[in-house]
């Protein structure tokens, strides 16, 4: 299987700021949102981690007994001139805009059609590969990554469009599981919180 982890609060979480490719610290409650994934991870063979700090603070709390491997497609979207941001400063029509054009890039930064471009291709590979963890009932393969990759990774198993990725939410610190079945890619799970942190 392939466990995606999005990584813990950030102070720009926090602050209710769009955080794209910018690179806060984790606050206190985005450590222990890490540690509590611990016991959730423990038959994790290999992991992977966004570049960004906090998802590799992430992993390293989440897996202390793992290097992850830093893999730049599992980067957040890069929100241009928004990131940093309020969530305020986009209008509800601007939202609207980005919900139905997939194509159309965050301030001038990048699209969810690139990011699903970028996310899918690592997940092909992993699908066409036997070897792969993701084809392995016992040893599993953790990617730490954000909301925006993680979402792709959700509709690239249901093989739904991007878009759908809207009517949905990720929270800090949750998990979201792929699997295969028949030899397709399968969702098994979608946004698990531990049960400590609920």
């Amino acid at each position: 299987m392939i466990i995606l982890v999005r990584h813990g609060q950030t102070t720009s979480n926090a602050q209710r700021l769009l955080v794209g490719q910018s690179d806060p610290d984790l606050t206190e409650l985005g450590e222990r949102q890490a540690q509590a994934l611990v016991p959730l991870l423990s038959d994790v063979a290999q992991a992977w981690t966004s570049p960004l700090r906090r998802a590799r603070r992430t992993a390293s709390l989440a897996m202390p007994h793992l290097e992850a491997v830093v893999k730049e497609s599992f980067i957040e979207v890069d929100y241009g001139t928004l990131d940093g941001q309020p969530l305020s400063v986009v209008t509800g029509e601007q939202w609207r805009q980005f919900e139905h054009e997939h194509t159309m890039a965050f301030g001038g930064g990048e699209s969810l059609a690139s990011v699903d471009q970028r996310v899918h291709a690592e997940l092909d590979a992993q699908m066409a590969d036997p070897t792969s963890l993701l084809h392995s009932a016992t040893h599993h393969l953790c990617i730490v990554t954000h909301m925006s990759p993680i979402k792709s990774a959700m509709t690239w198993a249901l093989g739904v469009p991007g878009s759908a990725a809207w009517r949905m939410n990720l929270l800090n610190g949750s998990l979201t599981t792929l699997t295969t079945r028949s030899r397709t890619p399968a969702l098994l799970n979608y946004n698990v919180v531990p049960q400590s942190l609920v």
